[in-house]
């Protein structure tokens, strides 16, 4: 795991870089994880935070390598399928660019309206937290939405052989 050190005092342990980097990963995979569970009943994006949590974990368990191969096959599917035509890189770039100024507006704190039919305290929860995180989110997409657009229409990149299905062979 670590080199013993020997020297002047107590014997000290030493450890490797690599095991510094695991530790880091385990642990920020575990808050990620942790905080995707919440942020699923809690403004934020909950699945893409297990995800991310789930993708530092599979590094190091293999019950998280496990979970993630099948979300990773979807997800090269979903990426390449998204970028095949334009009304589809439309549309995607369009709900992406609505999630950003919905999250502006959701910080922006407006007063509320006359039509609001329950306690004033629930109008815009969370104020520009929620605003930020909605902000984020719709920034993510559209990385995504680049890089699928990059890797699948430009340099014509096809899905590795594990994640095609049976009935797209060449896909």
């Amino acid at each position: 795991m670590g080199r013993v050190r020997m020297g002047k005092g107590p014997k000290r342990r030493r450890f490797s870089a690599a095991w510094w980097k695991r530790l880091a990963a385990e642990v920020a995979g575990s808050i990620l994880l942790l905080l995707g569970v919440l942020a699923i009943f809690l403004p934020g994006p909950g699945l893409l935070t297990i995800v991310a949590g789930l993708a530092l974990l599979s590094t190091s368990f293999d019950w998280a390598d496990r979970l993630m191969h099948p979300i990773k096959g979807r997800a090269f599917r979903l990426a390449k399928e998204g970028v095949q035509t334009w009304p589809r890189i439309t549309m995607s770039v369009l709900g992406s660019l609505s999630l950003v100024a919905v999250g502006i507006l959701w910080g922006m704190d407006f007063a509320v309206p006359g039509w609001w039919p329950i306690a004033e305290r629930w109008w815009l929860i969370g104020g520009w937290a929620t605003g930020i995180t909605m902000m984020a989110s719709g920034a993510f997409a559209l990385g995504l939405i680049v890089y699928s657009f990059v890797e699948f229409r430009i340099r014509g990149k096809r899905l590795p052989s594990e994640f095609r299905s049976e009935t797209q062979p060449g896909h």
